[in-house]
């Protein structure tokens, strides 16, 4: 297991892939996921207080998916499933040791740098792994 979770988390966190990254399929739904529990296992300092999913995924700022209509519906057991197999092992790139996406727009390029180091791009978003000298520990 990569992080600890409770049920309501779980669910939690699946509302969060969809809302984040339903057009992105199932793969790019468990990117968001892989980069939601990097956040709760990194050990830097952005990430300090960050201890549950609850906490990476209401961090003040973050995740613009909060704030839609698809967060707010009950996940099916699908949606559970991906999420728990995020929380309990699955990891992939471009978001194996991301701690950040971003979707720059339709047409638009990644940033080199952003909020870390450009580790790729999956459809619409980019991700970004922390710094070197971040000491993060993914």
């Amino acid at each position: 297991m990569r992080c600890r979770y409770t049920e309501a988390e779980l669910s939690l966190l699946a509302r969060l892939m969809r809302s984040e990254a339903l057009g992105e399929g199932v793969f790019g739904m468990k990117l968001v996921g892989n980069v939601v529990v990097n956040r709760v296992v990194a050990k830097c300092t952005t990430f300090k207080n960050i201890k549950t999913i609850k906490d990476a995924i209401y961090q003040k700022g973050q995740f613009e998916g909060t704030k839609t209509p698809l967060f707010n519906g009950r996940p099916n057991k699908a949606e559970i499933r991906r999420a728990k197999d995020c929380v309990e092992y699955w990891r992939a790139d471009p978001a194996t040791y991301a701690l950040f996406f971003q979707n720059p727009g339709k047409g638009k390029s990644c940033k080199k740098d952003w909020w870390g180091v450009l580790a790729g791009r999956y459809k619409n978003h980019c991700f970004y792994n922390g710094k070197s000298s971040w000491k993060c520990g993914l």
